[in-house]
């Protein structure tokens, strides 16, 4: 079994900055990387809105000068996943998928929050080439073009309403005929005239070439008739799952199941228990937003061992 003052589960943007904190504080973390080391980040081509490369960068590059930062530092990386955690006493016990087992003096969470998808065949390969689930993140490429978003909750209506600022017409697909998003959040966009609505209707398949998406088959569920239509970018405005499920609620967590942070810190219920990141964002869900929660949750902890005791 492998004894650490700290671990942290996940990378990304917050895991890594956790790391970079941790190992400057001579805690030499260990980090458990998760399934898709690097997070979301890896999977989107250009990275124009992190502070610091005013010519952008691309997101596998952040994430790879990230982690070789908190290398050099001292942190300590293993390429597998957390299964089962026991937060109920301290030394905590992490249970991993290779069979490793690590004691936590504290333990950092950043497993961060999967995007809906609608299980398409292609869509997953689309990302960064049409297919996206974040406005804020993609918006500004697709300027004056057409957008399709598909939902009909907050999500679905923050995510068409922000894509007006750049696209020439955004196009919200529902499969109902009404919204289950907030009164407010329907009215922005029913009074909001680039914004049409497909009711009734489903995305059934998305049409590429090798430069990416331009276009998607859409079915109405009322007439049965199947059509094509002209699209830039299809955007998955249907929710986030937080990557919660090794916990088994030990945590507290809100109603969409993202962990509770306390009072402006990245504190959870647990002490010693720390997260960052998306996995406990359900608003911003920004890498620099991530990289900042990474950095108080490393502070938190090395404030927690020098009350606590490190090994």
């Amino acid at each position: 079994m492998q004894k650490k003052d700290i671990v942290i589960i996940g990378s990304g943007p917050a895991g890594y900055t956790a790391a970079l904190y941790a190992s400057r504080a001579n805690y030499k973390p260990l980090v458990i990387m998760g399934h898709e080391p690097g997070g979301q980040l890896t999977t989107t081509t250009d990275v124009e809105n992190f502070p610091g490369f005013p010519n952008g960068i691309m997101g596998p590059e952040l994430m790879s000068n990230m982690k070789e930062q908190a290398e050099k530092f001292g942190s300590e990386f293993m390429q597998t996943q957390v299964t089962e955690a026991d937060l109920s006493k301290r030394p905590f016990i992490l249970k991993c998928e290779n069979g490793e087992v690590v004691s936590a003096q504290a333990v950092i969470i950043s497993t961060g929050a999967s995007a809906k998808y609608l299980g398409l065949a292609n869509e997953k390969e689309l990302i960064g080439k049409g297919v996206s689930a974040c406005a804020t993140c993609d918006g500004f490429f697709y300027r004056d073009q057409d957008v399709y978003v598909v939902g009909g909750g907050d999500t679905a209506m923050e995510e068409a309403s922000f894509l007006t600022k750049f696209a020439k017409k955004v196009t919200l697909v529902h499969r109902r005929d009404t919204f289950r998003a907030s009164k407010p959040m329907q009215q922005r966009v029913f009074d909001n005239p680039k914004i049409e609505v497909m009711w009734d209707s489903s995305v059934e398949e998305i049409l590429f070439d090798e430069k990416g998406v331009h276009g998607l088959k859409i079915m109405n569920s009322k007439t049965g008739k199947t059509i094509e239509v002209k699209a830039n970018g299809l955007f998955m405005g249907i929710g986030h799952t937080p990557n919660t499920q090794f916990l088994n609620k030990q945590l507290e967590l809100d109603d969409h199941g993202f962990i509770i942070t306390k009072n402006g810190h990245p504190d959870t219920n647990i002490p010693g228990v720390f997260a960052c990141g998306d996995v406990q964002d359900n608003y911003y869900r920004q890498a620099i937003s991530a990289a900042g929660t990474g950095c108080m949750a490393a502070i938190r902890a090395e404030k927690y061992l020098e009350d606590v005791g490190s090994l």
